[in-house]
């Protein structure tokens, strides 16, 4: 079977402006979560997100910035840092690559909702006139994908998965596939999404999905705790460079690991609640194993979808545990959503980044603010930051959405740059 290696990675995220800044933040055990400043905040039932550092648009040309939904931009500076990683030139012919055989699979799980909304306002308030004519090409789901297809002359296929919250980990299921199938060398993918909005966050406050902790933001995400109350909206994008293992070795690339496979599977039991019995999440689990050819003992970490939901977080424990068996009892677990906040249609590919970096330092960083944990869990949570052994490891991460969507991605340090 072709082997799909990692050769760059990007991020703008609320822990950092870039890949390295991020995952140091994630080592050491910071939060992203802060009050929101806008005005229209003040009157929410929830006045708190994890929103990204710095203005995205000041990474950009500012006419190009005007022109693209938040998503999109965030999509665009993770995409350049991650393709530069990998050793290519953004925005330009790269010598040496066959650029009918480069494609993109980067996720949106809501879209550019923000320009919906803002363009719906311009309309009533200023006339029809006022509506901006770039408004369909930002607000389309599609916008982060295709926006970075034209950056890296992407002619294999663009590809925009919306699996809810599995989203981008869907993302990167399909680049795989398209290495596999031959269809592709070389697969920008990941994940984007900004809706930190007045009615996304108040929708999910009422639905009582939403942590209130308004006095006390950087604690409010706390997977596993006895007092978890809900899940903290974050913004964000992460994307990597998947590629064929002969092509990144003819051209010297160094790597970060090797996603091995992933499985996907749907809940069917209800539109917003994951199944109580993890079924679904099991049978996400075990297929990509199946298609990873790990087995169920090589696992030694996985970066849990880990919400901070009061069902949730039970449910995917006792859904470990049903997929490894006893071999559950050595692996280290964690939620890096504790930091990071939930970036929806992002969330796999921040996930998916650090369950990777994880295995090439051998450390896997704390799900912090658990003050009480959750008593009788069948898995081992990383209270506190976790060194992993010598030798070759591999590693696993959840990702479940709304729709009763479960995807997991199996990855290993196999062919790691040393």
């Amino acid at each position: 079977m072709t082997t799909v290696v990692i050769t760059g990675f990007g991020a703008y995220t609320p822990l950092g402006e870039n890949a390295p800044s991020t995952w140091q933040a994630m080592l050491d055990g910071v939060s992203g979560a802060s009050s929101l400043e806008q005005d229209w905040a003040a009157e929410l039932p929830v006045t708190f997100a994890a929103q990204v550092k710095g203005d995205p648009a000041s990474h950009l040309d500012r006419t190009a910035a005007r022109r693209l939904d938040r998503s999109t931009q965030l999509a665009l500076i993770a995409g350049q840092e991650a393709w530069e990683d990998a050793g290519f030139v953004f925005g330009a012919t790269n010598e040496g690559i066959d650029e009918d055989r480069v494609g993109v699979s980067v996720a949106s799980g809501i879209g550019g909702l923000n320009t919906l909304l803002n363009q719906w306002d311009i309309q009533k308030e200023k006339g029809l006139r006022r509506v901006s004519p770039f408004t369909i090409p930002m607000l389309i789901g599609n916008a982060p994908a295709a926006n970075l297809g034209l950056k890296v002359n992407a002619r294999a296929g663009i590809h925009d998965p919306v699996s809810a919250c599995a989203s981008s980990n869907e993302a990167i299921s399909l680049a795989v596939d398209m290495i596999r199938l031959d269809r592709a060398d070389v697969v920008l993918a990941g994940g984007t999404e900004s809706v930190l909005h007045p009615l996304t966050i108040n929708s999910f406050a009422q639905m009582q999905a939403l942590s209130r902790r308004n006095d006390s933001p950087e604690t409010a995400s706390r997977p596993w705790d006895t007092g978890r109350d809900g899940f903290v909206m974050g913004e964000g994008s992460v994307c990597m460079v998947l590629e064929r293992l002969e092509h990144a070795q003819a051209r010297g690339a160094k790597i970060y690991g090797t996603i091995a496979g992933a499985g996907i599977s749907a809940d069917n039991h209800d539109f917003v609640q994951p199944d109580p019995s993890g079924r679904g999440q099991s049978s996400a689990m075990l297929r990509a194993l199946k298609q990873s050819g790990v087995d169920a003992g090589d696992i030694k970490h996985i970066n849990a979808h880990g919400t901070s939901t009061p069902q949730g977080d039970v449910t995917e424990a006792h859904s470990i545990r049903a997929a490894l068996g006893d071999a559950a009892d050595d692996v280290i677990v964690t939620s890096t959503k504790s930091m990071t906040g939930h970036l929806l249609g992002g969330a796999g590919a921040i996930e998916t980044f650090a369950t990777v970096m994880a295995l090439n330092t051998r450390n896997i960083p704390a799900t912090i603010n658990i003050e009480n944990l959750e008593p009788d869990l069948p898995v081992q949570i990383a209270t506190s930051r976790q060194e992993l052994p010598a030798g070759d490891l591999a590693a696993m991460n959840n990702s479940f959405g709304f729709g009763g969507h479960n995807v997991a991605v199996v990855v290993t340090n196999e062919h790691q740059s040393r």
